[in-house]
């Protein structure tokens, strides 16, 4: 056998034990291992980077850099540090409960079943919603480039694809997620190559200038805490890793390390492009009567009509395609999981038996999310952003205070930095953004989790049954 050989079978090995490590902590909080354990560190990675879009600064550059005074780089800088306290809470309790469900599984263990299962539904108004919001999004945009094809055609055919790559098998997830971050980051490279070499030259811009990230006419503290509230609210994704923790080979430290990577990762992406883009264009002039276009008319100005459209398509299917089917992948493993609870019908929780897939929750996730596109789509996609950020913001909520309840009072493992400063951080941060949403958010947001909260008291007092864990 040859050392090449060798070191194959040599990492083969470790796989294998990591696979059987992680179907023995599996086990031992009393479930069966249903799903397939196909995931390594780096297929969450790309996961997660689909999921937050490498690219996402394309479609919303014009507010960004509107609400920043200028400063768009500032808000991704500013946004990843904030995260980065979420990332760590996130990886501390995925590596205590290696299941799937996100803060669903993390809180109704670590603080109570009825907490639980009002977390997981709250969850639900971010993760049913965000493929929607996609959807919505990358209809409208294709719709624009081929008007004959109408919008609702457009979500109709990108809903279809995505549940059917889903119920397929993870490993086909897997390699659709392969070749989106590929694509994602040659578009994003041939505009970062092309902006760059335009800036260098060019006597008639401020060239590489530090404005993106300071401009001293506009910067105030106030700026910067409002940065803070578009930069969270922009990392919105990573967190979609921890749903994956039953298919994943090594579930003790492999979904940690992919939710912080991929964080700190995109968060370099989204510094680059935006920095480059403020820099061909420091004063927005360039987009000033068209903010909804702004990321494609700066690339039009360094590479003509024809980056334009290139970066245009890239957002439609990033969103469309891409991140769609990453967000179904996660929404239909919460229902997985709450299904095999018993705290939703069960049904949610039946696997195929080829693809090894939770096949009911996909194909209610498609339905549903079919009939909110028809819905929403008529309503405009504020009106979804309001169910998705109050959904999203209420669960890191909640994941800071149990990390915070369940090691450091309830187990009084006296880690003060990692289970009482970070998730304090993490709480003061998400805290300041969840106040900082609009009424109607609130209003909508408290609605849907009162609704949660007497299903559960039906379930349990009126029908009599028993939310369990593992049985």
């Amino acid at each position: 056998m040859t050392e090449e050989q060798k070191a194959v079978s040599s990492a083969n090995d470790a796989a294998q034990s990591q696979s059987a490590a992680s179907e023995a902590a599996l086990e031992a909080m009393g479930y069966k291992q249903e799903l397939k354990r196909a995931m390594s560190v780096p297929d969450m990675l790309v996961y997660g980077l689909i999921f937050m879009v490498p690219i996402a600064p394309f479609g919303i550059y014009g507010g960004v850099f509107g609400d920043s005074g200028g400063m768009p780089a500032l808000v991704y800088l500013v946004g990843m540090i904030a995260m980065v306290f979420t990332a760590f809470s996130y990886a501390t309790l995925s590596q205590a409960f290696p299941v799937s469900g996100s803060v669903y599984g993390y809180t109704s263990r670590g603080i109570n079943k009825p907490v639980g299962f009002v977390t997981g539904w709250t969850m639900l108004l971010d993760y049913l919603l965000v493929p929607t919001l996609l959807y919505v999004v990358a209809a409208q945009a294709m719709s624009g480039i081929v008007p004959e094809v109408p919008a609702l055609i457009w979500g109709i055919l990108f809903v279809a694809i995505n549940t059917f790559v889903n119920i397929r098998g993870i490993e086909l997830t897997v390699i659709v997620d392969r070749v989106a971050v590929v694509l994602e980051i040659l578009c994003l490279g041939v505009f970062v190559v092309m902006g760059a070499l335009w800036i260098a030259p060019d006597p008639l811009s401020n060239g590489f200038t530090i404005q993106p990230f300071y401009n001293p006419e506009t910067f105030n503290p106030g700026l910067v805490m409002s940065a803070v509230s578009l930069g969270v609210l922009s990392f919105l994704g990573f967190d979609g890793i921890a749903t994956l923790s039953e298919e994943a080979k090594d579930a003790k430290k492999g979904p940690s390390k992919a939710m912080v990577g991929s964080l700190l990762i995109v968060g370099f992406l989204f510094m680059l492009q935006t920095y480059i883009a403020g820099c061909i264009s420091p004063d927005g002039a360039v987009f000033a009567h068209d903010q909804g276009n702004a990321f494609y008319l700066v690339a039009q100005v360094v590479g003509g009509r024809w980056l334009y459209v290139v970066c245009a398509v890239a957002t439609a299917l990033a969103w469309g395609i891409f991140t769609a089917l990453a967000a179904q992948t996660a929404v239909s493993r919460i229902l997985f999981a709450m299904g095999r609870d018993g705290g939703l019908p069960h049904a949610l929780a039946r696997i195929h038996p080829k693809y090894h897939t939770p096949y009911v929750a996909t194909l209610f996730v498609g339905g549903l999310t079919l009939v909110l596109v028809l819905t929403f789509g008529q309503l405009g996609t504020d009106t979804i952003s309001l169910f998705v950020n109050f959904g999203a913001l209420t669960a890191f909520l909640l994941l800071h205070v149990t990390v915070i309840w369940y090691f450091f009072v309830k187990k009084r493992d006296g880690r003060w930095v990692a289970h009482l400063l970070v998730p304090l951080a993490g709480l003061a941060v998400i805290g300041y953004t969840w106040w900082g949403l609009d009424v109607p958010a609130k209003v909508l947001g408290v609605v849907w989790m009162a609704a949660g909260t007497a299903y559960y008291l039906v379930l349990r007092f009126v029908l009599k049954r028993e939310v369990t864990l593992g049985g």
